[in-house]
This record gives structure tokens, sequence and C-alpha cells, in this order.
């Protein structure tokens, strides 16, 4: 068999098929990311009847919706995969969310049409949410079972690369169009022409995907009269299959999910929000540390088909989970060294009464946060300020201390719009007056900045992704048989990748806030990458030698 495999030359039909599938799959994530880089620009698009900060935050909720409902996508496009087949269910998928992206890019704003504009784009957003929810386990099974044995890893890498590489192409496209048109076209109409592009993207993939054969494995089990009449109840109704499927999401797509989303969006977030990097900067450096590392999620694939799926994804676990503190420490150093300067130089200390201060746990972006407690915090978090918890007296005000400095923040419950408004821009204006005077840089000054040491931590980040990701297909496809594969696989992948990575940034951001200390959000990604590897090391069993045509495991 291992000299089989060793012999085995990719043949044009297994080269098409994984073009084919991964062509389409790099299409939809594009799609599904382009919304989220440009939501402050669709926030003023679509949500013009309200105040600018609650735009910003319906766009939001928007984007967190596409997130939320990949799971019911799993469901429903799961089913329709192992009753139907591989094919034509991402094909389905792939027609709803080439579809709903360009019906973006022709939208009418909110100064059209009104109310209905919003309402719109939040069912496009769930349409497209639903869809990828289908298409990446559609695609993961699809040639999964055309490969042959011992490449099943190879063979799903290059499924894998898909996400890094619809990020880097949304990236790439907002780019070259912000550039060619200039920024005040880009937000004015420009924003509309990387969804308008999808059309041609998603032409090119229903051209291709409509010449695809079925899945060898399907067509198998679907001639021998033994597909699964009810592949809901069977993968989630009975315990033997229903465990397997726990253990792959705590045992396996829960630490990769937070790996994933800390390489890829985390970074580029703490970048930008807390090194206070400029935008632009701050993605071209991303973008070359996915460029650089993308091949990376080949070579883990390929390495998996030798040595086993668990070492490497584990492994790329715990080496994150070891070493993400340096590696943010390293980002601070290299890329604001001013700012690291201050944190050591000039302390802060805020006293509250505790019974005000919440954790700000907010994903869907529609929580107040209103105490004298909760808004200190907050501004100074935004502010990349750390800073000492002191109790305060039952009922008092918080303040804030800035070396010898005290600033008294202010409760904003019950206060009209204007007032709390006029309230803020008068806190925050004497905040930014106070920190800056501390010497807590505005924005990070790209003079000083190490350029080639922040490429190489991230590049590292990416590289940990590309361990984590690059196997992780493969595992799961041979985790399940194939009368139930696409239903059971595609469950805990989404609430693994929609659920515990989505919500990555949002839990971070509370963290920092709660405790006071710019790094303190690491460490969601930190215990679930240690609790994903102690459970899958002791559970989880390795499946690169699974008979993946079997009836039952």
């Amino acid at each position: 068999m291992a000299t089989a495999s060793t012999a085995h030359t990719i043949t044009p039909e297994e080269r098409k098929v994984i073009f084919a599938s991964s062509l389409g799959t790099v299409f939809e994530w594009y799609d599904f990311y382009l919304y989220g880089s440009l939501a402050a620009i669709i926030a003023k698009q679509f949500f013009a009847g309200t105040d600018p900060n609650t735009a910003f935050i319906f766009a939001l909720l928007a984007f967190a919706a596409g997130f939320i409902v990949r799971p019911f996508g799993a469901l429903v496009f799961g089913r329709l995969g192992d009753l139907v087949g591989r094919k034509y269910t991402f094909l389905v998928t792939i027609l709803i969310m080439g579809a709903s992206t360009f019906i973006v890019g022709i939208l009418p704003n909110y100064n059209s049409i009104g109310i209905a504009a919003p309402i719109i784009l939040i069912i496009l957003r769930i349409l497209q949410g639903l869809a990828l929810g289908g298409e990446y386990g559609g695609a993961a099974t699809y040639v999964a079972e055309h490969a042959p044995e011992g490449k099943r890893g190879s063979f799903t890498a290059w499924i894998q690369t898909t996400a890094t590489l619809g990020l880097f192409l949304s990236l790439l496209v907002i780019l070259g169009v912000r550039t060619a048109v200039g920024e005040a076209a880009f937000a004015d109409w420009g924003w509309r022409i990387p969804f308008l592009v999808s059309i041609i993207l998603l032409g090119i993939s229903v051209w291709i995907r409509l010449s695809m054969n079925e899945s060898p494995a399907f067509l198998k089990m679907k001639s021998e009269g033994k597909l699964s009449k009810a592949p809901l109840t069977e993968a989630f109704g009975k315990w033997k299959n229903l465990k397997l499927v726990i253990l792959a999401l705590i045992g396996m797509t829960a630490g990769q999910a937070v790996v994933w989303y800390a390489g890829q969006f985390y970074s580029l977030f703490f970048l930008t929000q807390t090194l206070k990097v400029d935008g632009p900067l701050a993605n071209i450096l991303i973008a070359l540390a996915l460029l650089l590392a993308t091949p990376f999620f080949l070579v883990f694939g390929s390495l998996s088909d030798k040595i086993g799926r668990k070492p490497i994804i584990l492994g790329g676990c715990l080496i994150a989970a070891v070493t993400y503190f340096p590696i943010f420490q390293g980002l601070t150093h290299y890329a604001n060294p001013a700012l690291e300067a201050a944190l050591k130089k000039a302390p802060v200390i805020v006293t509250a009464d505790p019974a005000t201060c919440q954790f700000q746990f907010n994903p869907t972006g529609t929580k107040k946060f209103t105490s004298s407690c909760d808004i200190a915090k907050a501004k100074l978090s935004a502010a990349s300020v750390n800073y000492e918890n002191v109790a305060g007296a039952p009922g008092s005000v918080a303040t804030i201390k800035i070396g010898e400095k005290i600033l008294t923040s202010y409760d904003a419950a019950g206060l009209s719009k204007e007032d709390a408004s006029a309230k803020d821009k008068a806190f925050s204006k004497e905040l930014a007056d106070d920190i800056k005077a501390a010497g807590y840089p505005t924005k990070a000054d790209p003079d000083q900045m190490n350029k080639p040491m922040v490429l190489l931590l991230l590049f590292i980040l990416v590289l940990y992704v590309t361990m984590v990701y690059g196997p992780v297909a493969a595992a799961l496809v041979e985790m399940f048989p194939t009368r139930i594969r696409y239903t059971s696989m595609s469950m805990p992948y989404h609430i693994g990748n929609g659920w515990f990575g989505g919500l990555l940034p949002t839990t971070a951001f509370a963290l920092v806030a709660y405790k006071g200390d710019i790094y303190y959000g690491l460490w969601y990604p930190i215990v679930i990458a240690l609790a994903t590897f102690v459970i899958g090391l002791l559970f989880v069993k390795e499946s690169k030698d699974n008979n993946i045509n079997a009836e039952e495991y």
C-alpha cells in the first residue's frame, strides 16, 4: 500500500478535481471576506438612518450573522450532500454565495430605498453564511473521496489553502480598486466593484464544476442502495457517531480554529487597533506573510500522509499556545517601540466600584456599556493603555490615574444622546491629551518600525495556521463513514471555525478591558488550543489509515 501510494502519479482527472474544487472554494471565501474588509464603508452606505456608532454596530452584527449561521448551513447542505450527492450540493452553494455577493454590489443604499436596504443586506449575509456552511464540507469530502490511498492529506491540503487565498484575493482586489479610483470615489461607489467582480468568478466556477463527475465513494454507496435515508438522525441521533462529532469539535477543530483566527485575523486586529500601525501597511505585511506561508499548507498536508494527522494538528496547537505571548510582545517591540516604552514607564490605575464593572463581551455589537467603570476601561483598552484595577467605594464614579494626574470618568446611563455625545467628546479629548503627555503614541511611527522582524513574526503565526489547518480536512473526512460523512464533518468544522474562531476578536477585547493588559486577550486562544491538545491527545484516534469507503467504523 505504502509503495503504491508513493509511486502514484496524479492523473489529469484528479488534477481537475483538485483545481475545480479549490478554485470554487477560493472564490467563496473571497466573497465571504469582502464584507468584513469593507464593514466601515458598508455601515455608512446601508445603515445611514442611525448615528455613525450605531451604524457600525449594525454592520458588525450583519458580519457576525454570517458566522453564526454557518453551522446551520452545514446541517442543511450536509444532509443534501449525503442524500443527493457531493457535486450538485456544492454547485448549489457556490450559486447562492456568488449571487448573494453580486446582489450586494448592485443593492441600492439606505438613502435610495430606506430600511429595505439593511434588511436585504442582512438576508444576503445570512445566505452567504449558509452557503459557506455547505461549501467547505462538500469540497473537502469530494476531493478526499477522489484521492488515492496515502494521498488524502496532500490532496485535501489544496482545499485548506483556499481560505487564506480567498482572504488574500479580497485584500488584493480592494487595494487595487482603492488605488485605481481613489479614496473618495471608492467610499462613494468604488467599493461595489469587488462585489461585482464575483459574478465573473462565479461563472468560471460553475462552468468548471458542471463538467465534474460525482464522487466515486458516493456513487458506489448509491449503486449498492446503502445511502442514508436520514443523515441528520444517523449523524446526531446515535451516540456512536455523535461522540465522534463532539470529539472532532473539542479535540480538533476548536483549537485549529483559534490558531487560524489568531494568526490571520487577530494579528491584523492587534497591529492596527492595539499597536496603531497604519492600515494599508498592516494589510501589506499580513498579505506578504500569507503569501510566504501558504505553500506550507501543502507541506503539512503531505507530511500528515506519512506521520499522521494528530501529531501535526495537535503539535501546532501546543506550539502556538506556548509561544503566543512572546510573539505578540515581539510585535509590540518591533512595530511600536514607543508604545512598549510607555507601557513600562507610565503605569495607569483605574479605581472603580467593582459592582459597576462588566465583562465587556459583545459578540453582536448591540450591548451598551454605560457605567463610568466600563467607559474608562473601554477607552483605555482602545488606546492600548495597560492599567491596574483598584476597588473603589460602593457607588463611586471611576477615576483614571496617569502618573500624578487623576481623571474622573462619567456615567452615561440615563443621559440623552446629545448629552452623552458631549460628555464622551470632552472625556475622550482629556484622556487622549493625558495619555499622550505620558508618552503613549497616537500611532506607530513607520520609521521606528523594524518591518522585516514584524513580517517574520507574522509569518510564524501563519505557519502555525498551516500546521493546524493543512491536515484537518483529511482528518475530518476520515473520522466518519461515507453515508453520513458530509453531514457529520461539516458540523464540528463550522461550529469550531464559525463560533470558537469567529468570536476570538470580541472575546479578546473583553478580556483586555477586564484585566487592563493588552496581551490578556491571548488567553482565549491559548486555553482553547491547550484544551484541544489534551482532549485530542487522549481521546481522538489517528485516522490516516482508515478505509474511507467502509460503511461503518
